[in-house]
């Protein structure tokens, strides 16, 4: 069964869900640098990754599925909506969507399968989403208080081979999140800085994995495995990790 948006919404609209939609948003905004005049399309309950693009994207689209029950969001203005819908049937024509998002969306899907082949779909040529999934091996995924603590939690190498089994091809990879699941003001007041301390000491333990593919008409088998770390993120050059957010001093942490 799934969770209501209603639960969902109250959860980021905490302390901590701020803070932890901040951390995510943060590392997608380093990875695409903006999306200026791109149409940009979000699964699950993707608004907490969507705001961070709000003000640039062409178009909007957020789909809830059925089961969660109606949002409403005061980003939905002109261009861009909000809509409930068979998560295996979205309601858009083939190739629509330069961008897509992906959160608190295939934890609890029924097929996740069907899910990534119909966002296969509905993407354009060359289109990049990135996936936001609880990690198996992280503490937020045992914590039933919060969205990440419900449904199937994933491992990289499971979301990967997911997501090239449904020809998209893997280009950036990273875990997220590492603060812990405490509703404290020292806990969320510091969220960037447990952010670079997890990813120096325990880089693969962040509460969520969080993996960047490509739409590709054909790929190789074993083509969307995580490949070499380079410093910099294309469209068909894959890498492991992904770029971090600036330091005020404009160097990479």
């Amino acid at each position: 069964m799934r969770q209501d948006s209603v639960s969902i919404e109250r959860f980021y609209s905490s302390a901590l869900g701020r803070a932890a939609a901040s951390a995510l948003s943060g590392r997608i905004a380093d990875l695409w640098q903006g999306a200026d005049r791109l149409s940009l399309l979000g699964l699950g309950y993707p608004l907490p990754l969507m705001e961070e693009f709000a003000g640039e994207a062409k178009a909007l689209a957020a789909v809830f599925p059925d089961a969660s029950g109606r949002v409403r969001w005061d980003g939905a203005g002109r261009g861009n909506c909000t809509v409930n819908a068979p998560e295996a049937r979205l309601p858009f024509a083939d190739g629509v969507f330069d961008r897509a998002v992906l959160l608190h969306a295939l934890e609890e899907a029924e097929n996740p399968r069907a899910v990534c082949r119909e966002l296969w779909r509905v993407m354009a040529p060359e289109g990049r989403i990135v996936v936001a999934a609880a990690n198996r091996r992280g503490l937020w995924a045992r914590a039933e208080r919060t969205p990440f603590g419900h449904g199937r939690p994933w491992t990289l190498r499971q979301l990967s081979g997911l997501l090239s089994d449904c020809a998209f091809q893997v280009t950036a990879s990273t875990n997220a999140l590492f603060m812990p699941p405490l509703p404290i003001s020292l806990v969320t007041a510091g969220v960037h800085g447990w952010e670079r301390a997890g990813r120096l000491v325990a880089p693969g333990f962040g509460g969520v994995v969080l993996v960047e593919a490509v739409k590709r008409l054909y790929i190789e088998p074993g083509g969307g495995a995580v490949a070499p770390a380079l410093s910099t993120v294309k469209s068909g050059a894959p890498v492991a990790d992904m770029p971090q957010r600036q330091a005020e001093d404009g160097k990479l942490q």
